[in-house]
């Protein structure tokens, strides 16, 4: 019985020290891992909060883009959109510019034809500029020109919330010339100047249908205020259907149906009609994109406050009905 439980105490105690050693091997080999791992904060670096004064500029703008008559988005909010492109696009990788605010604080940029008709958005977005500067000094034109931008978006119902960042940097200097496609500028060459920006051309196409909420004014003054789809004042996709089909009462853009058209565009255009959900998924990113053209290092450096964008709107029971039903699903 004694050298039983000898045999027991020696063979515990030869498994504790096993364990023991163990648990030292694991310790070593552990602060051994640690060492050779950057600091977490490098591996996740804290994410700074959106200022404020960025959701009480959402709540202004929110309001100021409604059409309490048929709960659409107006005028304001359809030049806002445009806005943002003429802005960003009016730069490419060996220009300087991009979304730097230009096309507020440069007059120059508002006298050129293409940006004939933001004459009276951009004095509204500098004024709010201006305000909220007030507020919070580290708002610019070039983020209030892309916030307003997203708050559009999602004013026109259907249209989709934007991942939005702010702490770009102004620049009062105009943008080069030549960089936008104008209303009758060839297929081919629209394509170029996106590719230019590193915007591809199925973005691109992505990026047009922004024109389902649009309205021409200058194009042909003969027809002032045409939609350039059936349902303007929401982010549908019937612009794609309209563009190739042109039912009366619509205003179609010589470039826009050439995209249409074009080989190298045409089954993109067509793969929207109809597809609301296909559309949204391929608008959101490539607007998200656009808004960061000419950003040294894209969004490193930037806060995101997309958190601060309203919620895209609920959609009126007669627009969901319109809707195709699979798309629904």
């Amino acid at each position: 019985m004694y050298m039983l439980k000898s045999i027991l105490i020696l063979a515990t105690g030869a498994s504790l020290a096993s364990a023991l050693d163990f648990a030292g091997y694991g310790n070593k080999a552990l602060d051994a891992i640690k060492r050779n791992l950057p600091d977490i904060e490098i591996i996740k670096p804290r994410q700074a909060l959106c200022p404020a004064v960025w959701t009480l500029v959402a709540a202004e703008l929110s309001v100021t883009f409604l059409n309490t008559t048929d709960l659409r988005c107006n005028d304001d909010a359809r030049a806002a959109i445009r806005a943002a492109f003429h802005d960003c696009a009016s730069w490419n990788t060996s220009v300087p510019g991009g979304c730097d605010g230009s096309l507020i604080l440069a007059p120059e940029e508002l006298t050129r034809p293409e940006n004939n008709g933001l004459q009276e958005i951009v004095a509204k977005l500098l004024a709010l500029t201006q305000k909220y500067q007030a507020i919070d000094s580290s708002v610019t034109a070039a983020d209030m020109i892309q916030f307003a931008s997203s708050v559009a978006i999602v004013t026109c119902p259907l249209g989709p919330k934007v991942q939005t960042f702010v702490g770009r940097t102004d620049s009062s200097i105009a943008s080069t010339k030549g960089l936008l496609p104008g209303p009758t500028t060839p297929s081919a060459d629209i394509i170029t100047l996106f590719a230019n920006k590193g915007i591809s051309a199925d973005e691109l196409i992505a990026l047009i249908g922004a024109h389902s909420a649009s309205k021409q004014f200058h194009v042909d003054s003969t027809q002032a205020g045409v939609p350039q789809d059936d349902t303007p004042g929401e982010l549908d996709v019937d612009f794609y259907a309209d563009t190739t089909s042109k039912p009366a009462g619509v205003f179609v853009l010589q470039s826009d149906a050439a995209l249409a058209a074009d080989p190298q565009t045409s089954a993109t255009f067509q793969g929207f009609v109809g597809k609301q959900a296909q559309w949204s998924a391929a608008f959101t990113p490539a607007m998200t994109k656009l808004g960061l053209l000419g950003i040294k290092g894209g969004s490193t450096g930037l806060t995101d406050c997309t958190a601060a964008v309203p919620l895209s709107r609920v959609v009126p029971r007669s627009l969901v009905r319109r809707q195709p039903i699979m798309d629904r699903v």
